[in-house]
């Protein structure tokens, strides 16, 4: 059990995780299930992106430093971080009555093209329609919110993580 709860296991883990989390979305969601992403889907998979970057810098150099490890341990964390609160944002957003829910406005490809990326990031926050909307559940959960759970998920193993790098394991000692 040691074995797989060491540093870079569990980075190995994030990576592979990454790998699964961006096939499903892009594979299954997009092109199997037809599904165009909306925006804060978009800022969900960038968050996991980062997550996934980070860890797979560390899985594959294994740094010994502990600064090095927390460095590299908390771009991962502000990617997952970001994607968990991102999902929050538009599970809420699902939840919301149907006269609260925002317009649909235009395109994030238009509002990266014509505002500053500060009110790019505002228009998104606010939501739109499109974010509101259900296109598919699994098990009664929609996308969003089978996301909250992986990136909820994800934050633990972050936690474990981290407990790794303060309290790293010993040696066993012979004699």
């Amino acid at each position: 059990m040691q074995q797989l709860t060491t540093y870079r296991s569990l980075q190995v883990f994030l990576v592979i995780m990454t790998v699964i989390g961006m096939s499903f979305a892009l594979f299954f969601l997009q092109r199997y299930m037809g599904f165009t992403p909306c925006p804060l889907c978009i800022f969900q998979r960038v968050g996991l992106i980062i997550m996934g970057v980070f860890a797979l810098i560390a899985a594959l150099f294994g740094p010994k430093s502990k600064a090095t490890r927390l460095v590299l341990w908390l771009g991962s964390l502000v990617g997952i971080g970001w994607a968990t609160v991102v999902a929050g944002r538009h599970v809420w957003l699902q939840h919301l009555p149907a006269d609260q829910v925002p317009s649909c406005g235009p395109g994030l490809n238009y509002w990266l093209d014509t505002l500053p990326i500060l009110q790019v990031l505002r228009e998104v926050f606010s939501g739109s329609g499109e974010c509101a909307e259900i296109d598919w559940t699994f098990m009664s959960l929609s996308i969003p919110e089978q996301s909250l759970i992986f990136f909820s998920l994800l934050l633990v193993v972050h936690g474990l993580i981290l407990w790794r790098i303060i309290r790293p394991t010993e040696a066993p000692r012979i004699g």
